[in-house]
């Protein structure tokens, strides 16, 4: 029995049972990207296959911002002291 290419699957505990082998080749191969299980119409499973890598945050957005040539970052922005340098 071939499994249709399809991005969710349902199929009944029984067909999983007879099935199961298949199924998992499916999701191994990313035929699918879930798989339902279900008794008498009643949800009772689902099956994802694993993520190929969590993505890595530190990092991740270096080089997508550029500072315009002649601006200094460290210059103050206001040309009046903050309340908290007077004391206030």
């Amino acid at each position: 029995m071939g499994l249709p290419v399809k991005k969710q699957i349902e199929i009944s505990a029984a067909a999983f049972k007879a099935t199961c082998r298949e199924v998992l080749r499916g999701l191994e191969s990313r035929a699918f990207e879930r798989v339902i299980i279900t008794r008498r119409g009643k949800r009772i499973a689902e099956f994802t296959p694993p993520r190929t890598s969590i993505p890595k945050l530190w990092g991740s957005l270096r080089g997508s911002i550029t500072v315009a040539p002649g601006v200094d970052l460290t210059e103050p922005t206001r040309p009046e002291p903050l309340e908290a340098k007077l004391g206030q």
